[in-house]
């Protein structure tokens, strides 16, 4: 174990504190004034063992107080522990050396049993957040012990000498993109470019400019040649996010790509060669798209060479009390605070609840949690009101596991099987009276002679549906879009091409 440091100008405290911590098996190392002590940390740089377990120091001493130290300390070691002891009992010094992140306040004179069982404390966290970071350096990109993420994990093993296409498919939420950055970064193509793009996130009519990129003049606006995501991905992946909501006519566009590996430029008439790799996404079923006309069928077969399957959070909970974890220490160093822990019951009623924002919303617990949480440790009074006042019950269960599939890599393979849910019938009474008004809807307008029925009862029929959903939720737009059982990225489009936040009552 390293040595307790111990930095006083008064001999006799330091030799008192020395004496009784060896009685415990303590080592200790002392210094009279914070001079030493940041040299002896410089030096103590290049051997990690030769530094501090715990700091504990005088808040005031000749040539410098130890406010300014904790300072200068928590910039290089933020995660060493340093008890501020003084005797100045006042509330701005002991107000000084929390914010300043000190682990402990000991006024003078202290109790010797009582100061030593708190550096024993100090000890014993400073060992805990040691070990704490061992574990986020040899963290892995993705974490997952539920045996269909193991498929998963095997699934990138085995594809990883391959540059074949991989569509992915899980609800949103399910970590899609970090797969598809796993798939790059184990692939031939690591050393190349990984550029995503969310085809449901870009307006129609600026997409086929993103993916293939503009001559000059092709189009009002165009001042200069713009290079698209197929020429910034050259030697590289290119992952196609949420592939399912593309616009019908650019799956044509995209075919051609995929099929001969060559593209125009808006405005082009020289065919540009790909040399990339192409990952696609989507939390919707294809195939019943390309039943219903909205998904080109010889696209989706191009895209479908090789498919995973994402578990959704809730058909993996023993995967929760680890990426709980794994936030936490992301969260804390995201915002440069000390890490919250978790107690055993709050983990088991995270575990409990539904999640049908899956991985994404677990983050995001996580995050508030880091900010709003009143200790240190979590409980489960502490849980966010969306978790503890949401019965899991509201929830669909986790199915039960299917048979186990080895070989998890076959063309046009799942790699889990998917659970078939019966779709919900809506009452016949209601069913046939909105209907039949939309019958009587659609002969008045082609009465009319109108040429564009289509384009407006769709339209009509669109703004009313999420405006529904949206005076639901109180204007929630993630929530109204789960509710709807589409992206929230469909619906922040679908607001803007239906012009729908014009008033102000579309949500946030």
């Amino acid at each position: 174990m390293k040595p307790i440091w111990i930095v006083d100008d008064d001999q006799s405290i330091r030799f008192v504190l020395e004496k009784a911590l060896l009685r415990e098996d303590l080592p200790t190392r002392s210094f009279t004034n914070t001079r030493e002590v940041l040299a002896a940390l410089e030096a103590a740089n290049d051997d990690e063992m030769q530094g501090p377990q715990v700091l504990v120091s005088d808040i005031r001493m000749p040539g410098g107080s130890g406010l300014d130290l904790l300072d200068k300390i928590k910039q290089k070691h933020p995660g060493l522990p340093v008890i501020i002891m003084t005797a100045f009992s006042d509330l701005d010094s002991a107000v000084s050396a929390f914010q300043g992140g000190a682990f402990e306040y000991l006024p003078k004179p202290f109790d010797l049993p009582r100061a030593v069982e708190l550096i024993r404390r100090a000890v014993d966290e400073s060992q805990r957040e040691e070990v704490a970071e061992e574990r986020m350096q040899a963290a892995p990109e993705m974490l997952g012990q539920a045996p269909a993420m193991q498929d998963v994990f095997r699934a990138i093993g085995r594809l990883s000498q391959s540059n074949v296409t991989v569509l992915i498919t899980g609800e949103s939420g399910s970590g899609k993109e970090l797969v598809a950055r796993a798939l790059h970064k184990h692939s031939p193509r690591a050393s190349g470019p990984f550029i995503a793009i969310n085809t449901a996130a870009i307006p129609k009519d600026l997409l086929e400019s993103e993916l293939f990129g503009h001559e000059r003049g092709a189009f009002t606006g165009a001042q200069t040649m713009r290079r698209g995501r197929f020429e910034q991905a050259e030697g590289g992946t290119l992952f196609l996010d949420e592939i399912g909501d593309m616009p019908f006519d650019l799956q044509t566009r995209l075919l051609r790509v995929l099929s001969d590996g060559h593209f125009y430029r808006v405005g082009g008439h020289n065919a540009v060669k790909a040399n990339v790799r192409v990952i696609a996404a989507t939390h919707q079923d294809l195939e019943q798209r390309v039943k219903q006309g909205a998904f080109r069928e010889d696209l989706f077969h191009r895209l479908n060479v090789i498919r995973l399957r994402l578990p959704a959070l809730r058909e993996r909970k023993e995967d929760v009390p680890a990426l709980a974890r794994h936030f936490l220490q992301q969260s804390a160093r995201q915002l440069g605070v000390e890490p919250k822990r978790i107690s055993d019951a709050a983990l088991a009623q995270l575990a409990a609840f539904g999640f049908p924002g899956n991985v994404r919303q677990l983050e995001n617990i996580c995050h508030w949690l880091t900010v709003m949480a009143p200790a240190q440790v979590i409980e489960p009074k502490d849980l966010p009101p969306e978790v503890t006042t949401r019965a899991a019950t509201e929830f669909p269960a986790a199915p039960a596991a299917p048979p186990h599939v080895p070989e998890a890599v076959e063309p046009a393979a799942v790699v889990a099987v998917p659970v078939a849910l019966a779709p919900l019938q809506a009452a016949p009474v209601a069913q046939a009276g909105w209907e039949d008004l939309l019958e009587r809807e659609a002969q008045a307008l082609l009465a009319e002679g109108r040429h564009d029925v289509w384009d407006v009862l769709v339209r009509r029929f669109e703004s009313r549906l999420i405006l529904t959903a949206l005076h639901f939720t109180r204007g929630r737009r993630i929530e109204a879009a789960q509710k709807l059982g589409i992206g929230r990225n469909t619906i922040t489009r679908k607001i803007a091409e239906l012009d729908l936040d014009r008033d102000g009552d579309a949500g946030r």
